[in-house]
């Protein structure tokens, strides 16, 4: 399956902007095959806009995510994206909703290892364990920005029966330890891709490092953006089922016995 990553520059609270940028994504995504388009965490309305979330977040059910639906079936291309999140008691969340070639939403994840104080002021934790889904023959799971980071969240989608994690994030200049070790690391421990778009560009003061990439389950790069924006696209490896699980339940055995 083919997959692609937006990193656009930041949206800084300019919705029509940023629906412009991923209307031009789907469409070239598409056109080269990609079945699946990545973009960053909280594209909608933008990352580093405390004040705007506050203002804009909406509900599953809001403008934001029909225009995205009709996107993602008038192209005929899935599309995981991050946004703010507004539920019925006002609680505001960092979300990602996964869409499938039909415009349905056939994943919906609430951040829950939020990271700095601009997050934990502005967004409630997410609760429950992210899932796995199937798209186009593949078991995939979705996690955002820092929970790549911890083996864990992985490592509970690995259990399930993950063969890529598809991760929405916002990664500041200065974090390359992200893309050049943590990202390799979660796919290889794990045996499967991880596919990670981040902005480039600043936004209110926030430089973004870019340098987003897809890594196949040997640890290996597929692809990777530089500092700029733009669209890259990567064939996922084929799926060997069988080869994952023992290898975690062994270690959780050991780890339980100990």
């Amino acid at each position: 399956m083919k997959v692609a990553i937006l990193q656009p520059n930041p949206t800084a609270g300019d919705i029509s902007g940023a629906m412009a940028q991923i209307d031009v994504a789907l469409a070239a995504a598409s056109k080269q095959g990609a079945k699946m388009l990545v973009a960053p965490e909280l594209m909608l309305p933008g990352y580093h806009c405390p004040d705007v979330h506050r203002a804009a977040a909406q509900d599953q059910s809001g403008e934001w995510m029909v225009t995205l639906a009709a996107m993602a079936r008038h192209y005929r291309c899935g599309l995981t994206i991050g946004w703010a999140e507004r539920d019925d008691g006002d609680c505001i969340y960092n979300a990602a909703c996964v869409f499938d070639t039909d415009g349905c939403v056939i994943a919906h994840h609430r951040k829950c290892i939020l990271f700095g104080e601009m997050e934990k002021s502005v967004f409630q934790r997410g609760a429950g364990d992210p899932h796995v889904f199937d798209f186009c023959g593949r078991r995939l799971g979705i996690l955002i920005c820092y929970e790549i980071e911890f083996p864990e969240p992985a490592r509970a989608l690995a259990r399930c029966g993950a063969d890529a994690i598809l991760v929405p994030t916002a990664n500041p200049i200065g974090y390359d330890e992200v893309q050049d070790i943590l990202i390799p690391a979660r796919a290889c421990e794990n045996a499967l891709s991880v596919v990670y778009a981040n902005f480039c560009g600043t936004e209110n003061g926030l430089t973004y490092g870019g340098r987003s990439i897809v890594v196949g389950p040997n640890g290996k790069p597929l692809a990777q953006a530089g500092l700029c924006p733009t669209l890259i696209v990567a064939d996922l490896p084929p799926v060997k089922r069988g080869t994952l699980a023992p290898q975690i339940t062994d270690y959780d055995q050991a780890y339980r016995q100990k």
